[in-house]
């Protein structure tokens, strides 16, 4: 028994440089978990609706001016203003329909 830790402490004398390369090698071929934490698509998603957004705003004001010139003239059916407000309402409201339907799902 005496014998065996006698070997095991002499193997534990070893140089420094072969105990840095072990662990370079070591900490090398271990899995980095922190890098699987962001999510591309979820990223590109993001940037997606931001840049939908920038361009979606103006249209949705001159939408509006336009509807209301047309409607104040009576030369709109109302049917489309109805439809141009849900339009505005699902297009700027969909992150939250989104986390909404989620919810009801569960997911």
């Amino acid at each position: 028994m005496l014998q065996r830790i006698a070997r095991l402490m002499a193997g534990a004398a070893r140089p420094a440089g072969t105990m840095l390369a072990f662990s370079l090698v070591v900490a090398l071929l271990l899995p980095q978990p922190a890098f699987s934490q962001a999510s591309p698509f979820l990223t590109g998603a993001t940037a997606l609706e931001t840049n939908i957004l920038a361009w979606l705003t103006p249209i949705a004001i001159i939408l509006v001016m336009a509807l209301g010139g047309m409607a104040m003239a009576n030369r709109i059916s109302w049917g489309w203003c109805c439809g141009a407000i849900l339009g505005i309402a699902i297009a700027f409201g969909a992150p939250q329909i989104v986390s909404w339907v989620r919810g009801m799902f569960g997911v």
